[in-house]
C-alpha cells in the first residue's frame, strides 16, 4: 500500500519532503493523489508531522522523544562542528598557498628551456673565455676603455648566468619533491651538467 511504502520512506530518510518530492524521490511509484491521500493519513495517525511553509506544506516522520540528544551531545556536536569549520578553513588557505604556487610554477621556465638557456650562457662563457686567452696572450697593449668593456661583459654573462641557473635550480628541486629518484638521477636523466661536472668556476672567467 502507498501508505505504508510513504511512511517506510520518510522512517528512512528522516527529513522533510513535500509531496511532489516524494513522488519523484520513489521514481513515481505511486501517483500523487496516492502519495498525498497517505500523506494525509498518516498526519491523522500522528506518524507523520505537517508543516506549511508558504504556499508548500512539508511532511517528517515524527521523532521519538527518546531520540533527542542530551544538552551534553548537543555541546559536542557544537564543538564538532567548530573543529571542522577550523579544519575546513586550513584546508582553503593551504587549496590557495598551492594555487598560487602552481601558477608561479605554470608561469616559470621549464626544464627544456632551462636547458636551452644555460646551454647558451655556456658558449657566452666559453667564448669569452677563447677572446680572454687570446688577450692575455697578445702582447699589443689593450686600451683601458676595451678593458673596461671585457670586464663589463664578463659580470654581466656571470650575472645572467647565475640568475638562469638559479631559475632552473629551482625548477628541479620543485620537480624533486615529487621526483622518485635522487637528484643526481634526474640530472643524468634530462642531460644536465652542472659546474661540477664541468669543473667550472667563476673565477675561471673572470678578469
Amino acid at each position: 500500500m502507498a501508505e505504508e511504502a510513504v511512511q517506510k520512506y520518510l522512517e528512512t530518510t528522516n527529513r522533510p519532503y513535500s509531496a511532489n518530492d516524494i513522488v519523484l524521490n520513489m521514481h513515481k511509484q505511486w501517483g500523487k493523489t496516492g502519495v498525498q491521500r497517505a500523506l494525509d493519513n498518516l498526519v491523522a495517525a500522528n506518524i507523520v508531522l505537517e508543516k506549511t511553509y508558504g504556499k508548500q506544506k512539508v511532511y517528517v516522520i515524527k521523532q521519538d522523544p527518546n531520540d533527542c540528544p542530551t544538552e551534553e551531545e548537543l555541546k559536542g556536536l557544537d564543538r564538532n562542528i567548530a573543529q571542522s569549520t577550523q579544519e575546513l578553513r586550513e584546508v582553503e588557505d593551504t587549496v590557495k598557498k598551492l594555487e598560487g604556487e602552481l601558477k608561479s610554477l605554470t608561469g616559470a621556465m621549464t626544464i627544456s628551456q632551462a636547458k636551452k638557456e644555460i646551454a647558451i650562457v655556456q658558449k657566452e662563457i666559453e667564448d669569452l673565455e677563447v677572446r680572454l686567452d687570446t688577450l692575455s696572450k697578445n702582447s699589443v697593449p689593450i686600451s683601458p676603455e676595451k678593458m673596461k668593456k671585457v670586464k663589463e661583459d664578463s659580470e654581466k654573462v656571470n650575472k645572467e648566468y647565475r640568475k638562469r641557473k638559479r631559475i632552473c635550480m629551482d625548477i628541479l628541486n620543485t620537480v624533486l619533491e615529487t621526483y622518485p629518484k635522487p637528484k643526481k638521477a634526474l640530472l643524468e636523466e634530462v642531460g644536465i651538467e652542472t659546474d661540477e661536472d664541468a669543473e667550472f668556476t667563476f673565477e675561471n672567467v673572470n678578469v
